[in-house]
Parts: structure tokens; C-alpha cells; sequence
């Protein structure tokens, strides 16, 4: 694993070489067994954070804001066990409990490397703020994930966005906006900081911790006690 500082932001070039550069330097740490970024083992200590507090770009989401239940996933694009969720449980999470208006869905961006930010660069540029667009960015990322996350990303990368109405030289801002770049890693560092978040993916629903690839059974036990009446949940999170 790179011994890289965690809380230091990539630097996006102004141009298409220095994009594949900053590519290519990713694929060599990927081959190489490692990640972009280091991760310091904590002792266990009580979390400092707030739930509450939204990325810096804004917090999108699905579902309704005074829904009584509201889950925050941190995920990265290139982790395998995010995209088994997201294809696998999510589709029936969202519709017994979100397409309802029982559940209130936030994504919240946790990458674990250069390319799995790029690729939550990309899912922000294409959705510009709208919840739907956003969610059927990244459900598209991650069900073509073995498709670009490997040593040749750009080309499946921009085939693909394409797809999604984004051309090239929208990929090549997007992929070089600092700002977006910069406020995905100011998330990401809040909630292994403040949150205690080591894992993807990692889920709080009303405020307790669920990790791993859960299943719908594993959410319906802490949300439809809540839903009832019975359940000890903290206070939902809101946008």
C-alpha cells in the first residue's frame, strides 16, 4: 500500500498529456499492488463527526428530505464490493424503501485511489447537481467497472460517458477540475477523520454503522423497526 499522505489532494494537469500521465502513474501503483492513497490504522475511539455535515459539493441524493430513515453510503469506484452492492442489493433497497418515500438515499464519494476519483469526477460533471443523473452515472460505472478499472482507463472512460452525453473535451475538464477534485477528497478525509470511515462500502442508517456487502435483510433489520416505531436509530441525517 502507498505510504502517500491521505489528505493530500491529487493535481489535476491543464492538459490531455498531463492527464495521461496522471493516469498512467496510477496504473503503475495499481500493478504494482498498491493504491493512491495511505491509510493509518487508528485505535478505536469514539467518532467526532456529524452525519450531518454534507460534502463540500453538496450531498445528492434520492428519496424524499423528510423521509424518516436516511442512508449515507461512502463508496469508491473501483472497489468490487461497492459494485456488487450497487448492482446486486441496491436496485431492491431502492425499490421497497427509497421509490416509497420510506428512505431518503445518500452517496457520498470515498476513493481509494486516482482512478476512483476521476470516475466520481466524471459521475458529478454528468449528473450537475440532479439526484437521478447521479445515481445512473455511478450505477453505470460500476456495472461496467471491470471495463475501465484496469491499466488502459481512458478510452472505456470516455466511450462510456459518452454514453451518458459527455464529450471529449468536457471529459478532459472535468477530469482536470480541481474544485470537484478537491471537494470528493475533502469528503472522503471528514469521514475517515471525523466519522471513523475505513472501509467501502460503509453505510449509516440513521446513524448506525452497516459495512460490507449488506443485504436488504441486513437494512430491513434496522429499518423497519424504526419504520414502526420500535427501532433505536439515531436521528436521520438531512441534506
Amino acid at each position: 500500500m502507498s505510504t502517500a499522505d491521505p489528505s493530500t489532494p491529487p493535481s489535476p494537469k491543464s492538459n490531455r498529456r498531463g492527464l495521461l500521465i496522471a493516469i498512467a502513474a496510477v496504473i503503475v501503483l495499481v500493478l504494482a499492488g498498491g493504491g493512491f492513497y495511505g491509510y493509518r490504522a487508528y485505535s478505536a475511539s469514539q467518532t467526532t463527526g456529524n452525519l450531518n455535515t454534507p460534502s463540500p459539493l453538496g450531498d445528492i441524493a434520492l428519496g424524499p428530505a423528510d423521509a424518516r430513515v436516511t442512508i449515507i453510503e461512502y463508496a469508491s469506484m473501483t472497489c468490487p464490493h461497492c459494485a456488487v452492492f450497487t448492482k446486486e442489493t441496491f436496485p431492491k433497497l431502492k425499490a421497497a424503501y427509497v421509490d416509497t418515500g420510506k428512505v431518503r438515499y445518500i452517496f457520498r464519494e470515498f476513493p481509494l485511489d486516482q482512478l476512483a476519483l476521476l470516475g466520481a469526477q466524471l459521475a458529478r460533471c454528468i449528473a450537475k447537481g440532479d439526484g437521478p443523473k447521479y445515481f445512473g452515472a455511478i450505477d453505470v460505472l460500476f456495472a461496467t467497472q471491470d471495463e475501465w478499472a484496469n491499466n488502459k482507463p481512458i478510452e472505456p472512460l470516455k466511450r462510456l460517458t459518452k454514453q451518458l452525453g459527455m464529450n471529449d473535451g468536457e471529459f478532459e475538464a472535468c477530469a482536470n477540475n480541481e474544485t470537484i477534485g478537491k471537494g470528493i477528497i475533502a469528503t472522503r478525509d471528514y469521514a475517515y477523520d471525523k466519522l471513523k470511515v475505513n472501509a467501502t462500502p460503509s453505510f449509516f442508517v440513521n446513524g448506525q454503522l452497516l459495512q460490507g456487502e449488506a443485504s436488504l435483510e441486513d437494512f430491513a433489520k434496522i429499518i423497519d423497526p424504526i419504520l414502526n416505531g420500535s427501532g433505536a436509530g439515531a436521528p436521520a441525517a438531512k441534506k
